[in-house]
């Protein structure tokens, strides 16, 4: 008898120490390689989380697209399937309008007038945007400016780009653009960018040296132009439903984990951009740093005057004069 209760005391005390440090695993996902902008940003946001949450939370992360794509990350938080993803911002249009705003070229003056606009008013408000469509949206990071690279020529001016195929994201505002330059534009996940340019399916492609560098495009790529055409922004999101489960503490702790996670992947992003030109050259790519953006401009003054109608040309206005 005493031999019985001391097994259910037992019992009852591994019980409680099993619930007390019961793990819950998530996961999260980027496209691109670890040793890159986007992976500092989930290896911080994975370290934090557990950290914060002592260890109750677990973070497992997933490079190189190996859990897909972008879009079919973004798909796969918003079913359910996955708990986490970190996305440039390529594909959120499709599941989120109210973002297509911030693809518009030349929107944004440098980094600091981008960061200024998504850590103010006008960003943290579009966060509350993504709750409707199934989605928390913890914090906005980066991806940077993007840039053109091509297999084919130098391109210096807008005329260069005319006829060139392009492999694009998946995204109506970048698709729209490029063709009021002239290119053919092949939307493609980024998972199997390397690969078409390898092969010549495409010529070429458009992203920030972050990317550009960890993916390495100079490998299949000869000409780089610094367009720096659009402003790419990155996102933590999570599913809704695995958000409001959290406790109001917990919530915290994931929110905090985003903003250290974004700092860290901002501060990737600036030391990319200051060693990456450097680094492309010394492997080989031409770099075409000296353009005069006044004509890229100019030559999308047709489709920047659709944009105006489409998104209001007050709040693409007020999104310009951001200080």
């Amino acid at each position: 008898m005493k031999l019985s209760k001391l097994i259910i005391g037992m019992s009852i005390a591994i019980g409680f120490v099993a619930s007390a440090t019961a793990q819950t695993t998530m996961r999260i996902s980027i496209s691109t390689a670890q040793n890159s902008h986007q992976g500092v940003a989930i290896d911080t946001f994975a370290k934090e989380v557990e950290k914060r949450t002592g260890g109750r939370y677990k973070v497992q992360t997933f490079y190189n697209g190996s859990l897909g794509g972008e879009r079919e990350s973004i798909e796969a938080v918003q079913l359910g399937t996955q708990e986490l993803a970190f996305s440039s911002t390529g594909p959120i249009p499709n599941f989120v309008p109210e973002t297509k705003i911030l693809d518009v070229p030349f929107l944004f003056r440098d980094k600091a007038h981008a960061r200024a606009v998504l850590d103010g008013p006008i960003g943290q408000d579009m966060l509350t945007k993504f709750d409707a469509k199934g989605f928390k949206a913890l914090a906005w990071a980066e991806n940077g400016f993007r840039h053109m690279t091509n297999s084919k020529r130098d391109v210096k001016e807008p005329a260069d780009l005319k006829g060139l195929k392009m492999r694009t994201m998946e995204n109506p505002v970048h698709i729209a653009a490029y063709k009021g330059f002239g290119i053919i534009t092949t939307p493609m996940a980024f998972p199997e960018v390397f690969t078409a340019l390898q092969q010549g399916t495409v010529d070429g492609q458009e992203n920030p040296l972050s990317v550009i560098i960890s993916a390495k495009f100079d490998q299949v790529q000869k000409h780089l132009s610094l367009t720096g055409h659009v402003y790419s922004p990155c996102i933590f999101v999570m599913n809704k439903a695995s958000f409001d489960k959290l406790s109001a503490a917990d919530k915290q702790a994931f929110l905090e984990a985003a903003k250290e996670g974004a700092k860290v992947n901002r501060a990737r992003v600036d030391e990319d951009d200051a060693k990456g030109v450097a680094d492309l050259r010394a492997k080989g790519m031409t770099v075409i740093d000296t353009l005069d953006k006044a004509k890229f401009v100019t030559a999308l003054a047709p489709v920047n005057a659709d944009f105006e109608k489409q998104f209001g040309k007050a709040n693409i206005d007020k999104i310009r004069s951001v200080k």
